[in-house]
């Protein structure tokens, strides 16, 4: 069992339900990467979500590609990232880390290359936006092989059988996006969501976790009351974007303990 199947299943016999914050490596300076994610830790993260910056982040909304952008001002690029992850690991051998991002950092690598820097990194799993399921069993094998989860995305958009793509290749939880459009954006309806949701598990076992569209504790609250575990990102960005930098570490971890609080209560 993974390090993600192993939190998710401890979380669901405890009745709880998952936080998984995202931030991108690199943002808003290379340095603050790993105590920023120390801090979404201290703050009661169960899963981190690490995004890797690109130059053309299509599923992101425009707080996360500004963060991407401040990223690649510093040049931080995929052996970057799987060094951050390198040096959170010295002193956190137990929290899950995926990354997220785009195949073309990968390919540049090699998907091979990628899966064994990334395993000895100690990353757990991954979600790459644009590899669909049913173009990369080789590379989920792989990941798989090295006991780490391919992560895939689905939307209120993705067919019956782009879900049983999902049930097929996927592992570790399935990322329920709650909105037609990019990160950030609209209102969630959380009624529409937990009907899609129900659709979603007559096909996939693994637990569901949402994002796109989380922004304050209410909502994370009503999320989270449907779901296995929520995912929140572009808010936690515009945390960052606000706070003058000596502060922002103390500022992610207040943040995301009133998250925490909220879909525990």
């Amino acid at each position: 069992m993974s390090r993600i199947q192993s939190t998710l299943t401890a979380l669901a016999a405890q009745k709880r339900k998952g936080l998984i914050p995202f931030i991108t490596a690199g943002d808003p300076a290379p340095e603050l990467t790993v105590p920023l994610l120390h801090a979404l830790v201290e703050g009661g993260a169960d899963i981190l979500e690490l995004g890797v910056p690109f130059s053309d982040p299509m599923a992101e909304g425009p707080v996360i590609q500004r963060a991407c952008e401040r990223a690649l001002t510093f040049n931080v690029g995929m052996r970057d990232v799987l060094d951050y992850v390198r040096e959170f690991r010295k002193t956190n051998t137990t929290t899950p880390v995926v990354l997220m991002g785009y195949a073309n950092p990968i390919e540049r690598m090699g998907q091979a290359a990628f899966v064994q820097a990334a395993r000895d990194a100690g990353v757990d799993g991954t979600i790459v936006v644009d590899y669909p399921p049913e173009e990369c069993e080789e590379f989920a094998a792989l990941l798989k092989a090295a006991d780490m989860d391919p992560i895939f995305l689905l939307a209120p958009t993705s067919t019956e059988e782009r879900i049983k793509q999902v049930a097929a290749h996927g592992s570790g939880f399935s990322y329920y996006v709650s909105l037609k459009g990019v990160t950030g954006a609209a209102n969630i309806d959380t009624q529409e969501v937990a009907q899609r949701i129900a659709a979603i598990r007559q096909h996939v076992k693994l637990p569901i976790g949402v994002g796109f569209g989380i922004r304050d504790a209410a909502t994370a609250k009503a999320v989270a009351a449907v779901s296995d575990a929520i995912v929140i990102g572009s808010r936690i960005i515009q945390e960052l974007e606000n706070t003058p930098r000596e502060q922002a570490v103390a500022a992610v971890r207040t943040f995301l303990s009133g998250i925490r609080k909220a879909i525990d209560e």
